[in-house]
């Protein structure tokens, strides 16, 4: 008979192949769609058409934005125990 009751609760903790994939992830995403808002927003704004700006100008902080929703998206599933 063992007196070894249950070990010290420890919460999930991110792991290192989490965090490269994430890393990788936003990074692609966020490169293809910024990349694709200012190509497309720059094309139409070279042409004339001023709605072109509409598409450049939130391009950097949409591929931003798109990287913290990834990263909330694994906070949550760590925080929930779901691996």
């Amino acid at each position: 008979m063992s007196n070894h009751g249950p070990g010290p609760y420890s919460g999930a903790m991110v792991t290192r192949e989490e965090i490269l994939v994430l890393g990788l992830t936003a990074g692609v995403m966020g490169s293809l769609v910024g990349g694709l808002m200012l190509g497309v927003g720059l094309g139409l704004a070279v042409q004339g058409a001023h709605i072109g700006w509409l598409l450049v100008l939130p391009a950097a902080p949409l591929s931003g934005i798109i990287g913290y929703l990834l990263a909330r998206r694994l906070a949550r599933r760590v925080d929930s125990g779901l691996r």
